[in-house]
């Protein structure tokens, strides 16, 4: 959430945001609600200094006709009170309702574009593999070796879903656990498992709601939400609080099944198990000092990286420009892997500065030693990595001339010593 300061004070900075993010922000209609909102709260505050003094001389009056008439006066003057704060709450809903819908101000280093197009590759790691076949799409290779049934998935719960068998199941609980030790052995994350269903206030607090809501699973009779993300719960996991100063930064790790209705989508990518209704994700999350955060980044998106290293995967870190930079981002690297089988790069990360967005929207503060004014922490989010995109990575990159794959050798421990996928 942008700051009630930011948008009353500097107004053209959110407009010129919009402008970059090729979304037009609704600056001028906020400034309106807000302004009646504080012409509102200033009439609330005189009735109620009136009533006060009102009240106050009743007391005094001895004349039992004159006290009468001070009394029918306060009565008039709290039933107009009473409709001005019922007008204060409304206006002040509403303004609150429309911040959430403002994005966040792109940090001045992203760079300036209308579309993904503009987006800059700023390094890249390994080299492409040259085959002296035609590579197989990830599809073929998993119906071949039995690992991927699209058909069960479908008759079971409908397009976009499947079912990972026998080694395509343990691969990919393979990757989730290397992922986890490596960020939590190697890097310092702390693991957490949290809940798979969140409540409203969470999907606020993280940037989800209201505008991802036609894309998210929603319980209504309950009013619970399947996680899209486990950034939703993990940023809830500190909502309202105060935290120390000296002990951030947090910095969490957690899988979770992320769960999306991918109507912003439709008709994109039908084959395969690259985008789907239902999938897992290893995600880390931090919560630093503002002065941190930019440091943070950079950390965030090389303990990434590691794992596409671990795993022996040609990648690329892409800069977001401003016209491709997500709702809640002032800042994003992608990691893309090449994808051989469907000739693409495929997005497995995306690490992102969200600044104190999230931690105003959730209420997160730090102080710096006590006593001192409290002030919002900085978060910072990104995959570490979302399958099944590494699984089709692994296919399509570790495919051999027969048909059967190799297992990338830091997997093999987990996978039961495994050192090829055969039919």
């Amino acid at each position: 959430m942008l700051s009630t300061q930011l948008l009353r004070e500097h107004p053209e900075i959110v407009r010129r945001s919009g402008e970059l993010r090729r979304t037009p922000q609704p600056v001028d209609e906020w400034l309106a609600i807000d302004a009646d909102y504080r012409n509102v709260l200033r009439e609330v505050e005189e009735l109620r200094a009136q009533q006060r003094a009102i009240s106050k001389s009743i007391g005094q009056i001895k004349d039992a006709a004159e006290r009468q008439q001070r009394i029918a006066e306060a009565s008039a003057l709290s039933e107009r009170l009473k409709a001005l704060e019922a007008r204060e709450r409304e206006l002040e809903e509403r303004r609150y309702r429309l911040q959430l819908e403002f994005a966040n101000i792109p940090d001045p280093t992203v760079p300036v574009g209308e579309s993904e197009a503009d987006n800059v590759v700023v390094r890249s790691w390994g080299e492409p593999r040259v085959f002296d076949f035609t590579p197989a799409p990830h599809w073929e290779i998993g119906e071949r070796l039995g690992i991927i049934d699209f058909e069960r998935g479908v008759k079971i719960s409908g397009s976009r879903f499947y079912v990972l068998r026998g080694a395509g199941a343990r691969l990919q609980r393979a990757l989730i656990q290397m992922m986890l030790d490596l960020h939590i052995e190697t890097q310092g994350y702390t693991e957490v498992y949290p809940p798979f269903v969140v409540k409203e206030a969470a999907l606020l607090g993280a940037g989800q709601l209201p505008k991802f809501a036609d894309n998210l699973y929603h319980d209504v009779e309950d009013d619970l939400w399947l996680v899209p993300t486990a950034e939703v719960p993990i940023t809830a996991l500190h909502a309202g609080e105060i935290l120390d100063g000296a002990s951030l930064p947090l910095n969490y790790v957690a899988y979770t099944p992320c769960f999306r209705r991918e109507k912003m989508s439709a008709g994109r990518d039908v084959r395969g198990i690259k985008r789907g209704h239902q999938f897992d994700k290893v995600e880390m999350y931090k919560l630093c000092l503002p002065e941190q955060s930019d440091e943070e980044l950079e950390k965030l998106t090389h303990d990434a990286t590691a794992v596409c290293e671990a795993l022996g995967l040609p990648y690329r870190v892409v800069a977001l420009c401003t016209a491709d930079l997500g709702f809640a981002a002032a800042k994003t690297y992608d990691i893309e892997i090449w994808a051989p089988g469907c000739g693409e790069w495929l997005e497995v990360s995306s690490c992102s500065n969200v600044r104190d967005f999230q931690a105003r929207r959730s209420n997160i503060r730090f102080r710096r030693a006590p006593g001192e004014r409290p002030d919002f922490v900085h978060t910072l989010n990104g995959s570490g990595l979302a399958l099944p995109r590494v699984v089709i990575g692994i296919l399509e990159n570790y495919q051999q001339p027969d048909g059967s794959v190799v297992v990338p050798e830091v997997l093999r421990p987990r996978m039961g010593g495994i050192e090829r996928l055969t039919c």
